[in-house]
């Protein structure tokens, strides 16, 4: 799942809301709205996020957080280590590899750590 698609689909419920019925509501497919919570879908568009918030009736500080949660929710990261050093493009290369079998415990401990480092967005 993508944090998108998990906060979409929390809003969903909360609101009492199927699949179906939101789907209709926005215009897209069930199978696609589907795949968006699921997780096996990009980014929505700008235009589906506007179309959600307008939905839900979300605003100000809640409308952003969709925003952020959209641009961090694509499921297919790439990341380009050209000409960074070997230990970083060894270190996205293990990430790669590895992030499947971490714990949610780890992966937490570790997006602290680099919001020690580089707090996010900077």
């Amino acid at each position: 799942m993508t944090p998108f698609g998990t906060r979409l689909r929390q809003l969903r419920e909360a609101h009492g809301v199927s699949q179906a019925g939101l789907a209709a509501a926005l215009h897209v497919s069930p199978a696609y709205l589907s795949a968006l919570e699921h997780g096996h879908r990009g980014r929505p568009s700008p235009g589906l996020i506007h179309q959600v918030n307008e939905y839900f009736g979300l605003i100000w500080d809640d409308a952003e957080e969709m925003v952020r949660l959209a641009r961090v929710s694509h499921p297919r990261v790439v990341l380009d280590t050209a000409g960074l050093s070997p230990e970083a493009t060894a270190l996205a290369n293990r990430l790669a590899q590895e992030i499947r079998r971490l714990p949610p415990e780890a992966i937490a401990a570790l997006s602290r750590t680099l919001d020690t480092v580089l707090p996010p967005g900077g």
